[in-house]
């Protein structure tokens, strides 16, 4: 069945391995028979930083509160434009992708950027005015599935599990369970291409067709078993429940 993914990639090189790998994917994807829509952060010349002028009709123009200011401009239509058409393509879609190299240990501005104002109240968080009701597991991006595809410029070896820099899926926790998890995406094992800086031509290749090869499993293969609020393990909304074992915290904690 034809399926829509929506791609968002983030690199200012039109000519960089994050673009290839976009392109990879939609090729691939399309090749599927499925529908895809791309957003070039870069080549679009997002807007980063949000901002007053992101609520031209403010409800209270003394006091910036961002949750009630987006949720307002959201219902009322009076978001800016480029707010709103993200979001149509996100909305539009079974699966997002997201595309980027590792910078600083996380994903470059701009992409936090995009997710910072296209993330609205009401729809990313807040869903149906229900507080913190219908988060982690369930939200406004509930049935759509999520991938996280990372360039990194240092050998797998240093993200392995005592590796220097940390293990990459923890690296990008705030952004998989967070950003993503949080309102209701199920979220896939995460797909990288390490020490990119020094890759020959053969190891594009390969990586590429790992891309390729991950792409005919986007709708089959089984998402990260984050822990779901509303599913027994935080009976209070908080804190996990006493039949998790008291010595298993912390991030790993998290998936069950």
């Amino acid at each position: 069945m034809s399926k829509t993914v929506h791609i968002v990639f983030a690199h200012p090189d039109p000519n960089s391995l994050t673009r290839q790998m976009a392109d990879t994917a939609k090729e691939a994807l399309e090749a599927e028979g499925h529908r895809v829509l791309t957003s070039d952060l870069y080549g679009m010349g997002w807007k980063a930083v949000y901002g007053p002028e992101d609520f031209p009709e403010r409800l209270n123009p003394e006091r910036l509160s961002f949750p009630r200011e987006s949720g307002h401009a959201r219902e009322s239509g009076t978001q800016p434009a480029d707010i709103a058409a993200e979001q149509e393509k996100l909305l539009a879609a079974d699966a997002l992708i997201l595309q980027f190299p590792l910078w600083w240990f996380s994903m470059p501005a701009i992409l936090k950027g995009w997710i910072d104002r296209v993330w609205a109240y009401g729809l990313a968080y807040g869903y149906q005015n229900a507080g913190n009701t219908h988060r982690y597991g369930e939200g406004g991006f509930a049935g759509r599935r999520a991938l996280v595809s990372v360039t990194t410029g240092g050998p797998e070896a240093d993200y392995g599990p005592r590796g220097i820099n940390g293990p990459l899926d923890q690296l990008l926790f705030p952004l998989t369970h967070g950003a993503l998890f949080y309102p209701g995406m199920e979220v896939l094992p995460l797909q990288a291409v390490y020490g990119s800086s020094r890759l020959t031509e053969e190891s594009v290749e390969a990586a590429k067709a790992a891309m390729r090869a991950r792409m005919k499993t986007l709708f089959t293969e089984t998402p990260i078993a984050y822990r779901k609020q509303n599913g027994g393990d935080f009976p209070d909304r908080h804190t996990m429940a006493d039949h998790i074992p008291p010595g298993l915290t912390g991030i790993t904690a998290h998936i069950a």
